[in-house]
């Protein structure tokens, strides 16, 4: 996959083993946002108001088609911390109420549910999952054992961050709706990362971040709302297009979709970002990074004397790998790997526990994960 590297930005002076962050744009789809901003300042009212609104939809429609959805069902928001906001701030929660969620949520998404769910009197339940996860039946036991009479929505990442692991969607959705609860997910990592369809999975409400694993330029991100809720989400700026006097047929995307002036480039370039995956054979390429990541799973855990966080099979971990790991110091762990060795990877803490966590993308190799091995052998020898 080393030829890859080349499409890409990225320091070749860096072993860069950390897509899953902010993920790194190839230089096609970088040219087509550079495109777009020099169009916008050669003329930004007419791209503001005009030219760029067209762009925009055929952005949507483009985005829609690839993950599975109508295109007037969903909106571009910066990331995926922005739409949880919107969704926190906008369902009718009563004072007593909960939102069950899992022990293994990303912090942003913890600090935005307990934020309103005060402000509310509602109930954040963090639902404590076991690991490593067994079985998806496991799973799934885990998490409805946080489940009352006092549940109203369920929160749940579809792809954890710092753990990585893939959550069983789609289960977890078709129970949700046979008790009556509104289905709220977290699918930061997913698009452009392992399949993704919203009509398949039904989920009421979904985010995901197109500059993660789809590669378009930070800041590109969507919010999905089904039709029958949409009227809920109210705009967390308030700006021309609330109570509009020249409404669109979507009063969804009015409310959200323009607040303020903006550089929206990064919007346009998912066609782009879909085109080049599509000329790439992406489906292969992205197989190709989970067996690296997951071939060399095993053996970290090995030298790192801890296990998988779940089987090593396609069902639970996809280009992530997360292993546990013991320091008493994992920020000056990872700026040590950085500063000193130049490899790019997270040492991230979550509750009690750090996880030393790596990403395969297409420019990386073998040799990438040797090296990080090698220098986790020295560091460990003497002492994390």
């Amino acid at each position: 996959m080393q030829h890859f590297r080349s499409d890409f930005l990225l320091n070749p002076e860096i072993t860069f083993l950390n897509f899953g962050s902010f993920g790194a744009c190839p230089k096609p789809v970088f040219e087509a946002y550079q495109n777009f901003q020099l169009e916008l300042e050669r003329e930004p009212v007419e791209f503001i108001m005009s030219t760029g609104v067209t762009h925009l939809q055929k952005s949507r429609e483009a985005l829609a088609a690839y993950v599975g959805c109508d295109n007037h069902d969903l909106v571009f928001i910066p990331n995926p911390t922005f739409a949880i906001n919107i969704v926190a701030r906008s369902i009718k929660l009563q004072a007593g109420d909960e939102v069950l969620a899992t022990d293994l949520e990303y912090g942003a998404m913890d600090r935005t549910w307990n934020y309103y769910c005060r402000e509310k009197g509602a109930k954040y339940i963090r639902q404590h999952i076991s690991l490593p996860l067994v079985s998806k039946e496991q799973f799934i036991a885990d998490f409805w054992k946080g489940y009352s009479s006092k549940t109203k929505a369920i929160f749940i990442n579809h792809i954890t961050s710092s753990t990585a692991l893939i959550f069983p969607i789609k289960e977890i959705c078709a129970e949700a709706k046979k008790r009556g609860l509104l289905t709220i997910i977290d699918g930061a990592h997913v698009p452009g990362h392992i399949p993704l369809n919203l009509n398949d999975i039904e989920a009421d409400i979904y985010t995901g971040a197109c500059h993660k694993w789809m590669m378009t330029p930070k800041g590109s991100s969507f919010l999905y709302v089904k039709k029958e809720f949409q009227k809920w989400m109210e705009p967390l700026v308030i700006s021309w297009g609330y109570e509009s006097t020249n409404p669109s047929d979507s009063q969804f995307f009015d409310y959200h979709q323009f607040n303020g002036t903006r550089d929206f480039s990064a919007y346009l370039c998912i066609p782009a970002a879909i085109d080049y995956m599509k000329k790439n054979n992406w489906h292969q390429v992205a197989a190709n990074c989970r067996q690296l990541a997951q071939s060399n799973y095993q053996r970290f855990c090995d030298l790192l004397e801890s296990q998988p966080l779940a089987p090593t099979t396609d069902e639970f971990i996809g280009q992530i790998c997360s292993i546990p790991i013991k320091t008493s110091n994992p920020v000056a762990l990872k700026n040590k790997l950085f500063h000193d060795y130049k490899i790019e990877v997270p040492v991230m803490p979550h509750d009690d526990k750090i996880y030393l966590r790596y990403s395969i993308n297409a420019f990386n190799s073998q040799n990438d994960l040797d090296k990080l091995y090698d220098v986790m052998k020295e560091l460990k020898a003497t002492g994390l």
